[in-house]
């Protein structure tokens, strides 16, 4: 084993590589940039050095600063935990160039599985099934269009060097093709450098299940079976569970006898993921899941796969990369019992999901489960990374037990004044057709409305009531005596919940947990977060309208293109700007038929939220 390690990454990650490290006897050693220096990561390695501002590209991307911090501490191996550089060939060969260990994967490997359609014609030609679709060299828009024509919308397009959900659109009609390719092409330039693209089929039911594989130097590789990562918002991964719900035995052996054959054929080394696609309109059956891609490093959802087998994938990892044959063959291998994983994200899912920055000034995760995050109470949540605020991870013996201890613990998360998508994850894991494993990756998409708190529930409004009753220490009437005769007179009272007026009922019985922080009262309430307070007397609810036509930025951003000019005539739904936050590309458009009026930025503006950033005028030409 090495004698020090350096964690090339930050947050959840760097903390739980730290863990294993330090109980392997390894000095562990951080990198940070500005923007991270007060986080749990830098305090908890053995030493942390600083590697540049907060844009990755100046610090966790920089190969050049970490390789000179590695130097600098004298690290004898180098874990690029996943994402920034962690499938990076030319970084990888740096690192042992340098004479340090690379815990990672081959760069040879690394590069044969690097890029999407490459990949796919090499698992190709060693008899590993792939979906059906355009991989050829020819990037042009008429060929790319012809070639969805010819597998027949819709079609999904996808950046060759794509990961993540980035650089992905699913495209239904020939007449919008045009303008998702360019979307895609603009994402996957600004992600990973590299516009081209593959075209596949889309699949209308689909699964995404993906196996664990491990091997080592000796020639040796397994798999520890397989996870179900279908529950997805915008290709994104949000809830993993392992094992994947329906797989039956032959179909376990089929997909997982698959992986291996994939990993070998890249001469693999070290922890990595074979992802593929199923068509579960008729079950899974092995004649209808595909290859999709492999990911040549550990996964996000790595801790449901640590669950089910007892292993610590990440000591596995270590073992490997210093020469040590695997831990265990395949028969030593066992599966027990169901996990869970819940990816909670700072983003606020009743305003479209988008990025939620600032203070964690009130921050409670579950205690009853295993919780992996980057952050604590106090951090700060920015946008220069990641939004992700913790893994809630949840066991138990069978599939039903798991699940009810997901719903649990995420209904019991308290946050402010970001917001999260823990009531959502709580909504989710109750939900009958999630329970019963009637799921896709379309899921989210089905379910939103359902699933998406954009208002309080009677019970939440009751609490509000309950718990500003109890705050006041007095009878609720004698509180709003403004409201006693408009009001009807059957004990209900009325409360402000996020700036709108509510009926509420005080139950003495009923246990309201509200909060003060930050000079406002906060009731949590099922994994949601609402401010509450009693109305002035004369206060009436603010109008409801469609509004004045002036649109603010709903996050801090980068303006990426403006697609209007002053003048011009617009209907509603049309686009009329595009900001890029957090890697993603958020469309603002004209709430009605209307007239451009003042444009207050243009491409490349940096904007702050709420910023007014262009009015839109009611009327014609």
């Amino acid at each position: 084993m090495m004698e020090s390690l350096l964690i090339a990454n930050r947050g959840e990650i760097a903390r739980r590589i730290i863990r294993t490290a330090k109980t392997a006897g390894i000095r562990t050693i951080a990198v940070y940039s500005e923007a991270d220096a007060g986080l749990p990561f830098v305090r908890e390695a053995d030493e942390a050095i600083a590697i540049g501002p907060p844009s990755a590209r100046e610090s966790y991307l920089s190969e050049a600063r970490i390789l000179e911090a590695a130097r600098k501490t004298g690290a004898a191996a180098i874990h690029p935990g996943y994402g920034f550089l962690s499938e990076n060939a030319e970084f990888a060969e740096a690192v042992e160039k340098a004479g340090m260990v690379w815990v990672g994967a081959p760069a040879a490997a690394i590069r044969a599985m690097g890029l999407k359609d490459a990949a796919k014609q090499l698992m190709q030609a060693a008899g590993v099934p792939v979906t059906p679709g355009y991989l050829g060299p020819d990037q042009s828009e008429a060929r790319l269009a012809a070639e969805a024509d010819a597998i027949g919308y819709p079609v999904l397009i996808k950046a060759v060097a794509g990961g993540g959900g980035k650089g992905m659109r699913r495209v239904d009609r020939p007449q919008d093709f045009a303008d998702l390719l360019a979307s895609c092409r603009r994402e996957a330039a600004a992600a990973f450098g590299d516009d081209r693209v593959l075209i596949e089929r889309f699949i209308a039911n689909p699964r995404h299940i993906e196996v664990q594989i491990f091997a080592d130097q000796h020639g040796n590789c397994v798999h520890l079976f397989e996870r179900d990562c279908s529950l997805q918002r915008r290709h994104q991964k949000v809830i993993e569970e392992a094992p994947a719900p329906g797989l039956d035995a032959a179909a376990r052996t089929a997909i997982c006898d698959a992986a291996v054959k994939a990993a070998r054929a890249v001469n693999y080394v070290g922890a990595g993921t074979i992802e593929f696609i199923a068509d579960a309109s008729q079950g899974l059956r092995p004649d209808r899941i595909w290859f999709m891609e492999m990911n040549t490093r550990l996964q996000v959802e790595h801790p449901v796969t640590e669950a089910i087998t007892g292993e610590d994938l990440v000591l596995w990892q270590l073992k490997v990369a210093t020469g040590e044959p695997l831990p265990k063959s395949q028969d030593e291998i066992a599966m027990k019992g169901w996990a869970f994983e819940a990816r909670l994200y700072a983003e606020n899912p009743a305003a479209g999901y988008l990025p939620s920055t600032g203070r964690l000034e009130h921050l409670k995760l579950p205690e009853a489960v295993r919780v992996d995050s980057g952050v604590e109470q106090g951090d700060e949540i920015t946008s220069f990374y990641d939004p992700m605020i913790a893994k809630i991870i949840a066991h138990g013996p069978n599939r039903e037990a798991a699940l009810s201890k997901l719903a649990a613990a995420c209904a019991g998360i308290e946050i402010w004044p970001v917001r999260s998508n823990a009531g959502l994850i709580a909504r989710v894991a109750a939900d009958p057709d999630f329970r019963a494993a009637r799921i896709d990756t379309g899921f989210l998409d089905r379910h939103d409305k359902s699933l998406v708190a954009t208002e309080p529930d009677e019970m939440a409004i009751d609490k509000a009531a309950t718990a500003l009753s109890k705050a006041a220490n007095e009878d609720p009437w004698s509180m709003l005596t403004g409201f006693r005769i408009a009001g009807p007179g059957d004990g209900r009272v009325r409360v402000r919940i996020d700036g709108r007026l509510h009926w509420g009922r005080v139950r003495p019985g009923l246990e309201a947990n509200a909060v003060e922080v930050d000079a406002k009262t906060v009731l949590f309430d099922a994994g949601n977060a609402w401010t509450i307070g009693l109305p002035h007397a004369g206060e009436v609810e603010a109008s409801q309208g469609s509004g004045d036509g002036a649109i603010l930025s709903p996050m801090p951003g980068l303006v990426i293109s403006v697609d209007v000019a002053e003048g011009d005539t617009v209907a509603k739904g049309d686009r009329l700007l595009t900001v890029e936050a957090m890697k993603m590309e958020h469309a603002l458009r004209a709430p009605f038929d209307g007239i451009v009026g003042k444009l207050q930025v243009s491409t490349g503006s940096r904007v702050s939220e709420n910023q007014l950033v262009v009015t839109v005028m009611k009327g014609e030409a």
